[in-house]
């Protein structure tokens, strides 16, 4: 009560922070005539007064009330936008390394410049992230007047960009890119075999756009690099064909884990089933061998009952599609992991392409918290303040609006079932457009989004729908969503990051309509001023109707992502409506919901066809939301547990590789390596504390021949009164030294430097690439310890560092194998990574958000690194060569469209 009471008079922790903020605002404001009364030239001046002042000692924190100013009137002279002082408070946040939570139509974007250009000053790069291409490309665009017209640099990174390209995009003081693009660029940076290939520099601000959207729910899904590996088509097929003899009976599943297991019966039948097919050595299905046989019995299982047709994918062209949980998109080109595409591919009978294998990945919790300095931005981020706090130490500052929210959110109204509730909306929707008001209705799949299709044609309601395939026509349908009797059914709300402004937009109206016309021309302005008379009068028209009427269809998983299909309405002080219409046929209330509460007061007080409304049944709502919130932060922090373990060996092997592109010689440390390997080897042959008669001796011989190349007189040796274990490693080493210096004489050093360097890199990536392979096996079963009553991390930690020991070791042992074993050519033979692709995969629900895909055919693209080898020019079908670019991710110079390394410059 107390607290309550103290809220009510002094205000939240919020509110007074926010507070202490004014005075930051305030002396930006005292620099406003100052600023405004300068020249262009004296404006752009400013960036490299500030810089000198750096120089000299001024802190960013002293330069931010100025550096603030000459942004805002910057912006207003290039953009024709003046920052507000609550925008200039969450341009503070975002300097500070915190959230600004800003409510939709607030302008982000635009309070994004402040704190990015503020950063960018010392010169070491600022990264803004965003969700999609297209934003990165818009903004870039957009808000990159106001930084270009102050002296700055901008760079975009998108799919399809050469190297020299991405490198100088990075390389710009301000870099706007995608968390996909980000996180791909760094993995392949560590499997480059030179400093100069590579393209990122060091970490230094990341300011990332829907950070919710981000780091919360792409956070569940880990970046990974991979490539092929053997072709198991039969097995899968094989497989498949037991599992679809199984009955309900044979397994239990988990709708809340999306899991399915065998029952003890379901146990013994597969084992019936596989023993007979010749799948399984021996009678035991559980048995050491039978492991990989058993996972692809899961993942067939997981694939035949969990996986549903047109809801998780479809069938398109003979290929399996996966269709995104988020936002319904139907995703060309990706592909689950682990086996499970193929397992659904052997379900529905079509072609089955290899599995691919871990080289490199890295989830976006540990790839941001690279970062020295990270903040975000955001209309939804108080509901997960706990884990922004608890996995990147950034506090959510809600972010006063400057105009009073008008919207009004309705009470949920709840039906018996689907057809009612669909029924029900249409008619509702009907009196709208009849009425005028535009209506946003959100779904949570394509499935729905078709049916609701069908229930409004029934109604003749002219409507749009966002089959988000293409971000860019997203925009443009969503920046008219709010046109007069406008209806647009959006799953999930796709095309975030564009308003939608009653009356429409001009911008994109002008795009629509007039195409060919070029902004600043006569006949632009012309068509612009009859289009924005046009827009006023519809925009009183929609105001007068109520504003934006969002209607959800269902309760999401996650109340953040209700309060972003809100937020839709109600920007910069319009008027607005929001309601949702539920059923029990709903996911979240049929898997999650007290059943015995909704049975009873629906089945028992509720006709066909009517609604009702009650805090009780909201209160219900609200805890199912909470629910599988948690389990949804559960799953995430479980995900960054494990990942920290690997992000440790990670972190020790790539700044080794670093080390080792940066030294002109690695000399000393193979020497070391070598010396390492002989006393690891006589430690195994001839233990310490033993007598010569129990060495191994055979073995020791072996050994020394198969990793050194030498064939010491052993025999010999043992037969000496002193002879230990100190001595025969002593004179191992000398031999092996010997060895290697009679090698080197006829040797160009550096030529044997840059041969060194290349194989230690070579095989610290082949044993790298094994070790996650290992990695995740580990992983896949190390949950089983639990049953053992301990604890499975602790036991994954264990592990993973026992086998990090056995990668060193191994590492060690091979590369002096090569070296001392290596035939020295004239000519070596050019390295070339294998054919990879990149994924962004979520192991626990399947869903696939990569870039690597042909944008023509949606097809998945293999990608070889370029490396600076030089490829021979190859004949185009004129027979005229085609030089090579100087990347092979780069425009082949054929004219076809299509990369260098997929057209004239291809592999066979």
């Amino acid at each position: 009560m107390f607290a309550a009471l103290a809220k009510n008079i002094f205000g939240s922790s919020n509110d007074r922070y926010v507070r202490s903020l004014r005075k930051y605002v305030d002396a930006i404001n005292g620099f406003e005539p100052t600023v405004a009364a300068l020249t262009d030239e004296e404006l752009r001046g400013q960036t490299d007064l500030f810089r000198r002042r750096l120089e000299s000692g001024t802190s960013l924190d002293d330069l931010l009330p100025e550096a603030f100013a000459t942004v805002r009137e910057a912006a207003k002279r290039t953009l024709g936008q003046r920052h507000y002082d609550v925008q200039l408070i969450g341009g503070i946040a975002l300097h500070r390394g915190e959230i600004a939570e800003m409510r939709t139509g607030e302008g982000k974007t635009l309070v994004a410049t402040l704190a990015t250009y503020l950063n960018a000053l010392p010169g070491k790069g600022v990264h803004v992230v965003t969700v999609n291409d297209y934003l990165a490309r818009r903004d870039a665009e957009w808000m990159g007047q106001i930084y270009r017209f102050l002296g700055l640099t901008v760079g975009v990174i998108v799919p399809n960009l050469s190297e020299p390209q991405r490198r100088e995009a990075y390389n710009a003081d301000i870099t706007y890119a995608t968390n996909n693009e980000l996180g791909f660029d760094y993995l392949r940076d560590n499997m480059k075999y030179s400093r100069d290939q590579m393209v990122q520099r060091a970490f230094n601000h990341a300011i990332v756009d829907e950070v919710d959207s981000i780091l919360i729910d792409e956070a569940r899904t880990p970046l990974i690099i991979s490539g092929p590996t053997d072709d198991k088509s039969d097995l899968y097929i094989s497989v498949d064909a037991v599992v679809k003899t199984f009955a309900a009976s044979d397994y239990d599943k988990d709708e809340k884990q999306k899991s399915v297991v065998l029952t003890e019966e379901g146990t013994e039948k597969a084992e019936r089933a596989l023993e007979q097919a010749g799948l399984i050595e021996g009678a035991n299905l559980y048995d050491i061998n039978n492991t990989q046989v058993v996972h692809h019995l899961n993942q067939a299982l997981k694939a035949n009952v969990m996986f549903r047709k047109d809801i998780d994918y479809i069938v398109k062209d003979g290929k399996v599609v996966i269709i995104d949980e988020f936002t319904g998109r139907m995703m060309d080109g990706r592909r689950w992991s682990d086996g499970l595409h193929q397992a659904v591919e052997a379900k529905e009978g079509v072609q089955i392409e290899p599995e691919n294998q871990t080289l490199a990945s890295i989830t976006f919790q540990n790839y941001f918290r690279m970062y020295p300095k990270l903040s975000g931005m955001t209309g939804t981020a108080l509901t997960e303040a706990p884990e922004f706090f608890d996995i990147y130490k950034m506090n959510v500052v809600s972010i006063p609006t400057h105009v009073p929210v008008k919207r009004v959110d309705e009470d949920d109204q709840f039906y018996k079932n689907i057809t009612d509730k669909y029924a029900a909306i249409a008619k509702q929707v009907k009196e709208k457009q009849d009425a005028g008001q535009p209506v946003l209705v959100g779904t949570v799949s394509i499935e729905k989004s078709e049916m609701l299709g069908e229930f409004f044609q029934a109604e003749g309601i002219r409507h749009s729908v966002l089959n988000a395939r293409f971000h860019e026509q997203e925009a443009h349908i969503v920046a008219q969503a709010g046109r007069t009797g406008a209806v647009t059914i959006a799953t999930n709300m796709a095309g975030r990051g564009t308003d939608i402004q009653l009356g429409g937009n001009l911008e994109f109206r002008m795009l629509d309509e007039f195409p060919d016309l070029v902004e600043g021309t006569p006949e632009y302005e012309a068509q612009a001023e009859k289009i924005r008379a046009e827009i006023a009068d519809e925009k009183q028209r929609v105001l007068d109707a109520g504003g934006l009427f969002v209607l959800g269809t269902e309760r999401h998983e996650s109340r953040r992502i209700d309060n972003q299909l809100r937020g839709r309405s109600g920007r910069q002080g319009d008027p607005g409506l929001s309601r949702f219409y539920l059923s029990l046929d709903d996911d979240l209330l049929r898997i999650f919901g007290p059943e015995t509460l909704f049975a009873r007061m629906m089945n028992k007080n509720l006709e066909d066809g009517e609604a009702i409304t009650s805090p009780l049944i909201s209160k219900a709502i609200e805890t199912a939301q909470k629910k599988v919130e948690a389990r949804n932060y559960d799953i995430r922090k479980q995900v960054v547990e494990y990942d920290d373990v690997m992000n440790d060996q990670r972190k020790v092997i790539y700044e080794q590789r670093s080390d080792i592109m940066d030294s002109d010689s690695i000399g000393d440390v193979i020497a070391e390596m070598r010396s390492d390997t002989v006393a690891s080897i006589i430690a195994v042959h001839c233990p310490e504390g033993t007598y010569p008669e129990q060495w191994d001796v055979a073995g020791l011989k072996d050994s020394l021949d198969y990793v050194l190349g030498l064939q010491p007189p052993v025999d010999d040796w043992l037969q000496e009164e002193a002879i230990d274990q100190e001595l025969v490693t002593e004179r191992v080493h000398q031999l092996a030294e010997a060895k290697m210096a009679d090698k080197l004489q006829d040797l160009d050093p550096e030529r044997w430097a840059e041969a060194e360097k290349n194989i230690l890199l070579q095989t610290l990536d082949h044993h790298w690439k094994e070790h996650l392979a290992t990695l995740d096996a580990l992983r896949a079963v190390i949950h089983l310890r639990s049953y053992a009553q301990k604890k499975p991390i602790d036991e994954y930690k264990h592990e993973a560092f026992l086998l990090f020991e056995r990668l060193l070791v191994s590492i060690r042992e091979e590369v002096t194998r090569m070296l001392m074993n290596a035939q020295v050519q004239l000519q070596p033979e050019p390295f070339e990574l294998p054919e990879f692709v990149t994924q962004h995969l979520d192991p626990f629900s399947g869903d696939d958000d990569t870039a690597d895909i042909d944008p023509a055919t949606g097809a998945i693209l293999s990608s070889l690194p370029s490396f600076g080898i030089p490829q021979p020019a190859m004949p185009t079908s004129e027979g005229e060569p085609v030089p090579p670019p100087a990347s092979r991710n780069a425009p082949c110079p054929c004219g076809s469209g299509r990369k260098y390394k997929h057209c004239h410059g291809q592999i066979a």
